[in-house]
């Protein structure tokens, strides 16, 4: 086992996501607790997001267990955003030196969950649950089920800003469910745009992404549809009061939505799509860290 071959499997630069997701749900605690009183922890904020990073990890890594075993990762053309990390069909690390780190990253993450859930409430355990059933029985199971995408909106969108805000408050809130959705309606994306390269090997192991069972081009207006609602969301939670004005940062990202969406739909042509699969990369981080930063600009105000 090499460190090359760990730190390809991990797949380092895609973990940035699970960072913002953690400053994301922390933001939204702490403007909460300057607005109502309510508990904040820095400390909790920054195990939290560490957890989120080791669970983001494991996530790859058995990813990558799972495609290898099946003989995927074999067949796939891999691009920068999709096909696996290759370390295993190129030899950096056996298959079961995989497996062995995805355990590990469970192990990891054992204390941390029971830290959290002696400290802030039980309540925290169903959805710890919920996030380790995703881990596990996504590539083997949920990849067959025909609308595979809202897994990946769930488990590394909606849940991760709901714990990281828990964590803080010992309960659930829907103006934190309300921040969450965004990243839900990205990382949903960020995994159906994604797909399209990989139709066709899919297909020889069983997937059925959406790009295979409505076909891509069904699939490019599902994922245009879903990067409008970003955007209609925050601009209709904003006229609610359900978030801080300062989170309309996010439409800065508008002009990138606009090119990822008509690479999107031009998903035959592979050089356009792969420049909207990395352009999509950039919406979903700069997007949520916007959204972020305004939950934080917010509290500021408050506090002068």
């Amino acid at each position: 086992m090499t460190l090359k071959g760990i730190i390809t499997v991990i797949r380092v630069p895609f973990l940035i996501l699970a960072l913002t997701l953690g400053i994301l749900g922390a933001a939204v605690a702490w403007y909460e607790s300057i607005r109502f009183g309510s508990p904040f922890h820095l400390g909790y904020a920054a195990l939290a997001t560490f957890g989120l990073l080791v669970a983001h990890a494991g996530v790859n890594i058995l990813n990558d267990y799972f495609d290898a075993k099946s003989g995927l990762d074999y067949k796939t053309l891999r691009t920068p955003f999709s096909g696996g990390s290759g370390a295993a069909p190129t030899g950096l690390l056996t298959v079961a030196q995989v497996l062995w780190l995805g355990i590990a990253c469970f192990v990891i993450l054992i204390p941390i969950a029971w830290f959290f859930v002696v400290k802030a409430g039980w309540m925290l355990l169903p959805l710890l649950v919920a996030a380790a059933a995703l881990i596990v029985f996504y590539t083997p199971l949920i990849l067959k089920m025909g609308y595979t995408e809202w897994s990946p909106g769930l488990g590394l969108g909606i849940l991760p800003v709901m714990g990281a805000y828990f964590v803080h408050t010992g309960a659930y809130s829907m103006s934190a469910f309300i921040a969450s959705m965004p990243s839900f309606f990205l990382v949903h994306n960020l995994l159906l745009i994604n797909e399209f390269p990989d139709v066709e090997a899919d297909i020889t192991v069983g997937r059925r992404t959406l790009p295979i069972v409505a076909g891509k081009k069904n699939a490019a207006y599902f994922f245009s549809l879903f990067t409008v609602l970003v955007y209609c969301w925050v601009i209709g939670a904003v006229l609610c009061g359900s978030m801080p004005a300062f989170t309309l940062l996010s439409l800065l990202t508008v002009p990138i939505a606009v090119r990822v969406i008509q690479g999107a739909l031009r998903y035959d042509d592979r050089e356009t799509l792969l420049k909207a699969m990395s352009a999509n990369v950039l919406l979903v981080l700069l997007t949520q860290a916007l959204i972020a930063a305004g939950y934080i600009v917010s509290g500021i105000l408050l506090i002068t």
